[in-house]
């Protein structure tokens, strides 16, 4: 492989290159999750001259507030060759905002450091069998006239405007239910297919007991994962008496200016990918 080889934007047609670079990291496909990735976010890869891609990486920025840094992978046979840190300079250097966040393994951490990501909170992965959803009727279906004051609960919380992420939530997720009260709209989740497993997020509300009802709502039979950030022991309690166990730890990270988000209300992400 060309060393020097540039990164370039990805379009939709390399989206069986990426799932072929995320096999070899012994990734899933993921065909739905990097389907809406390439509809919100802005896909880079660096080819390998042969018809491959070397590297590839995802930014999803939120107007010019925040950038999330996504599925930064580098085929194994070119491990230390510096193409993570290329690749994750090049995409730093074309996304124009003030602040950057991801999600980091274990493996990945050390080169987020070196570029001079910080640490600031931890996330668990749950999975497990999910029994279906409660009929407690505290949540409804999302409709069209909800979407205003999604959007807007979202923006307050997350410290960024997501208008094309929101826009997309109602098709993207297989459910999608509001809370209101006399006050409005009281908090928002979904849930939707990862390949064989649901993953139960975004959940986003004003306090925690609004949170597990829509979670208990929503959650569907069979495999399931949420990913719960550990400000959020309430979650995790109910992971557990549901008989979820935790599959692996990641460490929540930003860069540049501290991101003017409220983790006290955001529950469960739309997806780690996405912040």
């Amino acid at each position: 492989m060309d060393g020097d080889r540039p990164a370039r934007r990805l379009g939709i047609d390399d989206l069986a290159a990426c799932q072929r670079l995320a096999e070899d990291r012994d990734w899933g496909r993921e065909d739905r999750k990097w389907r809406f990735l390439f509809s919100v976010g802005d896909v880079y890869g660096i080819d390998d001259g042969e018809g491959e891609l070397a590297a590839a990486t995802v930014s999803t920025p939120y107007g010019g507030d925040v950038a999330a840094i996504s599925m930064v992978l580098v085929a194994k046979r070119y491990e230390r060759r510096g193409l993570g840190g290329r690749i994750m300079r090049h995409v730093m250097d074309n996304t124009e905002t003030k602040s950057f966040c991801l999600t980091a393994t274990e493996y990945g951490r050390p080169l987020y450091e070196r570029l001079g990501y910080r640490s600031v909170g931890l996330c668990t992965t749950y999975t497990g069998m999910g029994k279906g959803p409660s009929r407690r009727g505290v949540s409804v279906p999302v409709e069209a006239a909800d979407m205003p004051a999604v959007h807007a609960l979202d923006t307050e919380v997350f410290g960024a405007d997501r208008s094309r992420l929101v826009d997309g939530l109602p098709s993207f997720c297989e459910t999608f239910h509001v809370v209101r009260d006399e006050s409005g709209l009281r908090g928002f989740g979904g849930v939707w297919w990862n390949d064989s497993r649901a993953v139960v997020g975004p959940v986003t509300a004003e306090d925690g007991e609004t949170a597990l009802a829509l979670v208990e709502e929503i959650v569907p039979a069979g495999p399931i994962r949420l990913d719960i950030d550990h400000r959020h022991p309430e979650l995790v309690d109910w992971a557990r008496r549901h008989g979820l166990e935790p599959a692996f730890t990641t460490t929540v990270m930003e860069y540049g200016a501290p991101i003017a988000n409220d983790p006290s209300r955001l529950h469960l992400p739309v997806a780690q990918a996405l912040g």
